[in-house]
């Protein structure tokens, strides 16, 4: 029994197929009990692999998505983390677990409220109950900017690297566990006064399944992602991320220090040379051209020929996030897991020429977003690729009459 342990591809093998057996309806605690007895520690690198092998034989990503948070468990406090590399304060990976501490004293104050609910709710009172709770999941929203990292900057490095099929199966459960939160929130502005027996009710169906959504995420990052990452990316690789993570937020942490990686020299971008695009109805210089760009009240991501991530513009008001990272990646990766068949489409509909423009409108919050797709050809007709133009029209469509006096906005 013990070579069947020390050697790397038995063990893996064996991990494989038990969440094979997961997969085939196997009691998940008969499998926790095997893994238990027979897999003492087991090195973060190869749970990352039998995932990625998994995907690669054919089993789909919405079925290990599934079964991602039982195996999870049963690797909980078994995976061997004794390689795991230190790094230093300000590393994006110590900003990560400085945050992950953060979201869990909310998740502990949560869960004694929780315990004491009957207590509280006959001492205080429903309104002070409801709001302390719903006070603490407004901060735990503060999630979606660690996740936005993760995937925007942090996922595509591991992409450059082979690792495709963790990073789609982390990025479902970050769906999941956004949409748990949101389900949280709107039971907790529910109008009407809360009885006990509904609030006891609310936190079993909504509020401690996203709490438990947020801590096992924790577990996921810190046993497996952020030692593997640790591992395969550069710290040229992690600096950039470093860079660009101001452009996104950090949550429920402001890092103290600055970070420069030892041994790397200063990276600041210099300016391109000043040369003209010449064009047939007129010309522009880089620099104006750019501003041009800039300026236009919309979001611009140009996706070449190839599904890859060309150039996005850079104006004053941004409507989703856009970073380096993403330049040169597959633009299926730049989307979640539940909305890549609707990109495939697209695609497909323009590259065949059966489309040459997809529209869309979203409420998001109080703005009135409006999203269109465009098929850019040449003179030829033939496919470059595709333009993704998105607007925030919330004050345009409250436009009437006519506007016919000067008038300017005040800076």
């Amino acid at each position: 029994m013990s070579e069947l342990i020390n050697n790397s591809q038995s063990r893996k093998e064996l991990l494989k197929h038990m969440i094979l057996q997961l997969h085939e309806g196997v009691a998940p605690e008969a499998i926790r009990a095997r893994m238990v007895e027979l897999l003492t520690k087991i090195p973060y690198g190869e749970v990352v692999e039998v995932e990625q092998e998994l995907i690669g034989e054919g089993l789909p990503e919405s079925e290990v998505l599934r079964l991602c948070d039982i195996h999870s468990q049963a690797l909980d406090g078994h995976i061997d983390l004794s390689g795991m590399k230190i790094v230093a304060p300000g590393h994006p990976a110590d900003t990560f677990k400085r945050e992950n501490r953060e979201m869990e004293k909310i998740a502990n104050e949560l869960r004694e409220h929780f315990i004491g609910l009957e207590t509280e709710f006959s001492g205080h009172g429903s309104d002070l109950y409801v709001n302390t709770v719903k006070g603490l999941f407004n901060k735990l929203m503060d999630v979606d900017k660690h996740y936005r990292r993760k995937e925007n900057l942090l996922f595509p490095y591991l992409e450059n690297y082979g690792i495709t099929g963790p990073p789609k199966v982390m990025w479902g459960k970050h769906d999941e566990t956004r949409d748990l939160l949101k389900n949280a929130i709107n039971a907790l502005n529910m109008p009407g006064e809360f009885t006990l027996d509904m609030m006891q009710m609310k936190v079993e169906l909504y509020l401690n399944p996203a709490v438990k959504a947020i801590t096992d995420m924790i577990m996921k990052e810190e046993e497996i992602l952020l030692p593997m990452s640790l591992d395969k990316l550069t710290e040229t690789d992690w600096y950039e991320i470093y860079k660009q993570t101001n452009e996104i937020g950090y949550c429920l942490y402001d890092p103290a220090v600055t970070w420069t990686p030892q041994g790397i020299e200063s990276m600041e971008e210099t300016s391109a040379e000043d040369g003209s695009i010449n064009l047939p109805s007129g010309k522009f210089t880089s620099e104006e051209l750019l501003a041009i760009l800039n300026t236009l009240p919309a979001d611009i991501t140009f996706v070449d020929r190839n599904d890859k991530v060309k150039y996005f513009s850079q104006g004053k008001e941004r409507i989703f996030d856009r970073n380096r990272a993403i330049l040169g990646r597959d633009v299926r990766l730049c989307h979640p897991p539940s909305s890549v068949h609707i990109v495939d489409q697209i695609v497909a509909d323009f590259k065949s020429g059966k489309a040459d423009s997809a529209p869309f409108w979203i409420q998001m919050g109080e703005k009135f977003i409006h999203i269109e797709y465009f098929a850019l050809r040449n003179e030829k007709g033939e496919y470059l690729g595709t333009m993704e133009i998105s607007q925030n029209l919330t004050e345009k469509r409250k436009i009437s009459g006519d506007q016919r006096l000067l008038s300017y906005r005040k800076k």
